[in-house]
């Protein structure tokens, strides 16, 4: 279905042609097997081959590394069209993506030769590991701890939690708690740069994946914990090959990342309207279509204005990253409206549905499981809204 919504003034051609490229793409190969794919619970290995394969997991590595060099503009639209046709699709590349732009913002010049390459062609998948059972967003709590051993490198242990592809991935990016002497709690943590096999168990020595967790949503990517019991990383992947700046360097992968879950917010609710005005003038009741209605022709207004706004502060945030500003509240506010919206139009499209939007037939069940997810990935909307008032209070100080 073509749309008049969620459209980006002032794209390059090349821009468009990615982004069109990715949207039929979706049409083609992802929304056709999405709901059997996702009932199933099981990875969609072949639309991730397709993936490579056109380049998306280089998208935004520079050209002398293999990759297309394009913007997190371009990025964005790129994770919207994804969404659009499956939320879990835009996760494969969501955790890799934070680290390749990691690694390409703060990594020694080793560092970018030796994972950049590989992680432009798909070949090294990146996860990325903040969270810990009990910590939430209060990452200045990290337990988890790296102690430097005899040898100049360090010996982690710990647990953390919530790695999205922390299975298929072979390449994490961890924060750790690491003793460097600074006053502040955030100047004692450092990120590291953790190579393994992909698969589950003691994948190596310390090393543990245990298994997928089981989701109300977000089917066929694996989400899980990881385990460290004495595990050993040289010093040389330490990210930078600088301790206790970790917490900088997560906080730059964060606001990119935010751009990315409103993005995904985005794609997901442009694809329930689309369902809701497909089905609004198919459904007939009282003799006309539904969407004749003036109680369902209104929710289709709402819903179209939700996610025109919601798009316009993605792609604001976005252009703002990308012009070298600082843009952690713009991410945050569009992160916050973005999913806040998002739920709100998935629900108004169920409603439209009916009956029939509670059957697993219908696409809409899906997405009405995968939308809360929005409301919590990458910082709550709580956390979106600390952020910001704080801000404004800086900005209004009396």
């Amino acid at each position: 279905m073509t749309t008049r919504l969620a459209q980006t003034a002032g794209l390059t051609d090349v821009q468009a042609d990615i982004v069109a490229a990715v949207r039929d793409f979706v049409d083609r190969k992802v929304i056709p097997t999405a709901a059997d794919l996702e009932h199933a619970d099981a990875y969609p290995q072949e639309i991730v081959d397709d993936m490579a394969a056109m380049g998306l997991f280089g998208l935004m590595i520079p050209p002398e590394y293999g990759g297309l060099g394009e913007s997190l503009l371009t990025y964005a639209l790129c994770v919207e069209e994804l969404a659009r046709g499956w939320m879990s699709v835009s996760g494969v590349v969501n955790t890799h993506f934070i680290v390749a732009y990691m690694i390409r913002q703060h990594g020694t010049d080793d560092q970018k030769r030796r994972f950049l390459p590989r992680m432009a062609t798909g070949e090294v998948r990146g996860a990325f590991s903040m969270s810990e059972p009990e910590l939430g967003s209060d990452v200045a709590a990290i337990r988890t701890r790296g102690i430097r051993d005899a040898d100049g490198g360090y010996v982690i242990t710990g647990q953390k939690m919530w790695l999205t592809n922390g299975g298929s991935s072979t390449l994490v990016a961890a924060l750790v708690k690491t003793d460097e002497g600074a006053d502040k709690p955030h100047r004692n943590l450092t990120a590291f740069l953790i190579e393994k096999p992909a698969g589950f168990g003691e994948v190596m020595p310390g090393l543990t994946i245990p298994g997928k967790i089981d989701k109300l949503g977000y089917k066929g990517i694996d989400t899980t914990e990881l385990i460290f019991d004495g595990f050993h990383v040289d010093s040389a992947n330490v990210l930078g090959e600088v301790p206790g700046h970790g917490f900088t360097h997560m906080m730059d992968g964060v606001e990119v990342g935010r751009v990315n879950v409103a993005a995904r917010a985005c794609g997901v609710g442009l694809r329930a309207f689309e369902l809701a005005i497909r089905y609004a003038q198919q459904r007939s009741t009282f003799g006309k279509p539904i969407a004749e209605h003036q109680a369902v022709a209104f929710h289709l207004a709402e819903m179209a204005t939700k996610i025109e706004a919601a798009h316009l502060m993605m792609v604001n945030a976005a252009r703002l990253k990308d012009s070298g500003e600082r843009n952690d509240v713009a991410a945050g506010m569009a992160k916050y409206l973005a999913s806040e919206y998002c739920s709100e139009v998935t629900e108004q499209s169920f409603r439209i549905h009916g009956g029939y939007g509670y059957s697993k037939e219908y696409e809409i069940e899906r997405l009405m499981r995968d939308a809360p997810f929005l409301l919590i990935g990458e910082g709550t909307s709580e956390i979106q809204k600390t952020i910001i008032s704080k801000s404004l209070m800086r900005e209004y100080e009396l």
